[in-house]
């Protein structure tokens, strides 16, 4: 019996009995820690003598530059950012990561569509929509959602990127500057998410220590996923 499956309607031709490696996910709001986490645990185990592709959202060689350039034009509504966003997506499935688990390779893949169905919630997208138009996804073998507290949150950002206009959710008038916008936004967005623990399985990670302590613990969790049925 094959170990993945899939959301909803499956994709033509996959065989899942040829999927070999491994489908973690690192989820949790902007700012968080996600890509540098990534960078570590992909370092990690490489190290440790596994093959790893890292991957993230708006990379796909399709559909990445141009969504990138639309949201610079902050015109796109919530449908049609959605739509950009899952072909992003379904582009990333079909020619990196099914190829890559395939291979037997750990995929590290920084979000997966549970940001991207929290997002689309929050602009009034309707979820059992959303569960169709991502049924194609893959179940991965694990999800890690980093969480910290929104005022955590406010002062990582503040002390790196700096708000960002849809990481604040300008589109949506929610408040009269960036920073309230920031916070109202991302306070909803973290409402989806702990939905997110029971319905999808998350395995909440306190990310509100040192890069070292929450890395230590990613470290261990993610050996044991690894360690599941040989690798």
């Amino acid at each position: 019996m094959a170990r993945f499956s899939f959301f909803g309607e499956a994709l033509p031709e996959i065989d899942l009995d040829e999927l070999k490696g491994k489908l973690i996910v690192l989820e949790g709001t902007d700012g968080v820690g996600r890509s540098t986490h990534i960078g570590l645990l992909k370092q990690w185990l490489e190290n440790h003598g596994h093959a790893v592709l890292d991957t993230g959202m708006t990379r796909s060689a399709l559909a990445g530059k141009r969504l990138k350039q639309a949201k610079e034009g902050h015109t796109l509504g919530g449908i049609t950012m959605s739509l950009f966003y899952a072909t992003d997506f379904a582009d990333r499935l079909e020619n990196e990561i099914i190829p890559a688990l395939r291979a037997g390779f750990i995929v590290l893949t920084d979000r997966y569509i549970y940001s991207l169905m929290a997002r689309a919630i929050v602009r009034g997208a309707d979820p059992e929509w959303l569960r169709e138009v991502y049924g194609f996804a893959l179940k991965p073998d694990a999800i890690f959602y980093l969480r910290v507290g929104i005022d955590d949150l406010v002062t990582r950002v503040l002390q790196s990127t700096g708000f960002e206009y849809w990481e604040s959710g300008m589109d949506l008038h929610m408040g009269e500057d960036m920073y309230e916008s920031f916070v109202r936004y991302q306070k909803w967005l973290l409402v989806e998410f702990d939905k997110m623990v029971e319905v999808h399985g998350f395995q909440p990670v306190d990310a509100s220590g040192s890069v070292e302590d929450v890395f230590n613990d990613l470290r261990d969790r993610i050996d044991a996923v690894v360690a599941r049925n040989g690798h």
